[in-house]
């Protein structure tokens, strides 16, 4: 994004204001020659932060805005975020799980091992499948269920929230385990967070929003 200087920010909040305005109003406003100004017009024109007609004049680009809140959206990391994930020990029951799946209102568990590392994720359809037709939910561990690595699609805390997005939506799945690793050839990582598709939208929609002065 081009750095604009005082006087280009004075004439985006004229154009603004009064869009679609002509070279020689906006010259006049500012007590300037329109042969002074042209330069900074031309730079605010061709970055896109306004727009010009012949024989109407300019005025502001409203997508600009909305381009650039996107890419700010783009480049947000994960570790700004992400939430406390819900974690059950891998030897909990599955009927435990499910009472703690319902008490915390979340899709997902995190399944760790004594030392805080990521064992496995489960998802509601785990619960769901392990439940029809078994009546011992009691003496069925979710280590018997759940997904485990090297099947775990994982986030680290500096990739972004696009790279969150993708990997969800390509893998058809609702959220993801924020990791750090602790061992990459032994799929050891210690879990740090989640991130889901609910997260996301909500950062969007702040970001979006956002009003420019």
């Amino acid at each position: 994004m081009i750095k604009l200087t005082k006087r280009q920010d004075e004439i985006l909040q004229i154009v603004k204001q009064n869009g679609p305005i002509t070279g020689k109003e906006i010259a006049e406003k500012l007590s300037l020659t329109r042969a002074a100004l042209r330069p900074d017009l031309a730079i605010l024109t061709m970055s896109g932060n306004l727009d010009a007609r012949p024989r109407v004049g300019y005025y502001f680009n409203d997508n600009f805005e909305v381009k650039q809140q996107a890419k700010k959206f783009i480049h947000q990391k994960v570790n700004d975020y992400k939430a406390h994930p819900i974690v059950v020990e891998k030897s909990t029951s599955v009927y435990d799980a499910i009472v703690q799946l319902f008490l915390e209102d979340v899709g997902t568990l995190y399944a760790v091992d004594s030392e805080g590392l990521l064992a496995g994720v489960i998802s509601r359809k785990d619960l769901l499948r392990a439940s029809l037709g078994n009546k011992n939910l009691n003496d069925l561990p979710v280590s018997v269920i759940m997904t485990r690595m090297p099947n775990i699609i994982t986030i680290e805390p500096e990739e972004t929230l696009l790279e969150a997005a993708k990997k969800m939506i390509h893998n058809h799945i609702d959220s993801l385990p924020v990791v750090k690793v602790e061992d990459q050839l032994k799929n050891t990582y210690l879990l740090v967070g989640r991130i889901t598709k609910t997260t996301i939208t909500r950062a969007y929609l702040e970001i979006m929003e956002e009003k420019t002065d």
